[in-house]
């Protein structure tokens, strides 16, 4: 039989993103160590459980801690530091977090970037023509919700907005994690809401660039290295490498990445355009400049 508690559980219909990523993990290990998912079930229970194995990689079926540790020892994985992630995850409840109010009233994809956000132990974004949602001011955020094509409900636009601040709580703990923001000059120019948001966006993002976990960083339009990147794309560094995720923010949704050679891709994409960005004090003397010409 299976662990009471969460294998036990019903398959759930929404699994969250980092539901799914547990199952992904574990899946990645099975394959790596090239045992079936017929053997796996095995192991955990008799032969029929197959097909529970195969619906943990979905986010559909939630594992025990306990069964994880039995599985990192039938595949010969002996990374500690792994295997306490993953149980972390496993451990995890959701209805417990501030974003798990807005379950039901936002799109599954609001709730995984703050879930994203909440766990990830270092952020870099990439912004091409926008800020990053941490750094906006209501007022811009608010235009950036409201021109949404197709249009967007003025009461959804504000819940939109208050879930965006509530982001921010993670600037709050004692230990914050650091935030690095690489944002191109067509950012700084573009007059989202109008001349006076536009301004008062720029002063805030001022005000946060002098926060010590935050490290604003501005690519000119005179940068003679072109970069390739027509999306908002944030990197999250998880408390182990295999748990970095890369969130891509396309006009129908988000998209999170988690493949090797997608991660190793856009690390080296974030290496490149911090070598191509004005440091942090020629990027805040530079957002000076622009705003004054507002």
């Amino acid at each position: 039989m299976w662990d009471k508690g969460k294998d036990d559980m019903p398959p759930r219909d929404n699994p969250t993103a980092r539901q799914v990523r547990l199952g992904s993990e574990l899946r990645k290990l099975r394959e790596r160590a090239q045992v079936t998912a017929r053997d796996a079930g095995g192991l955990l229970s008799t032969a029929t459980d197959a097909a529970r194995i195969s619906n943990i990689p979905a986010g559909r079926l939630g594992i025990s801690e306990e069964r994880i540790r039995r599985l990192f020892t039938f595949y010969q994985c002996h990374d500690e530091d792994l295997l306490t992630a993953l149980c972390a995850v496993a451990n995890e409840r959701r209805g417990t977090h501030w974003w798990d109010d807005y379950r039901g009233t936002l799109a599954p994809g609001f709730l995984d970037i703050a879930e994203l956000e909440h766990h990830a132990v270092a952020l870099r974004c990439l912004q091409p023509v926008t800020f990053p949602g941490l750094l906006q001011t209501e007022d811009y955020a608010r235009a950036l919700f409201g021109g949404a094509i197709p249009k967007v409900p003025a009461d959804e636009v504000e819940v939109r907005v208050e879930h965006r601040m509530k982001r921010r709580v993670i600037f709050d703990r004692p230990e914050p994690p650091q935030f690095e923001a690489i944002v191109h000059e067509a950012a700084l120019r573009m007059r989202v809401g109008g001349r006076k948001v536009a301004r008062e966006q720029l002063d805030y993002l001022l005000q946060a660039s002098e926060q010590e976990w935050v490290t604003l960083r501005v690519i000119p339009f005179t940068s003679d290295d072109f970069i390739e990147v027509t999306q908002t794309v944030m990197f999250a560094s998880g408390t182990v490498p295999q748990l970095d995720t890369v969130h891509i923010d396309t006009p129908f949704g988000g998209r999170l990445l988690d493949a090797v050679a997608s991660i190793d891709g856009y690390r080296a994409l974030f290496e490149f355009a911090e070598q191509t960005s004005l440091s942090p004090e020629e990027s805040r003397s530079f957002i000076h400049h622009v705003a004054r010409e507002l």
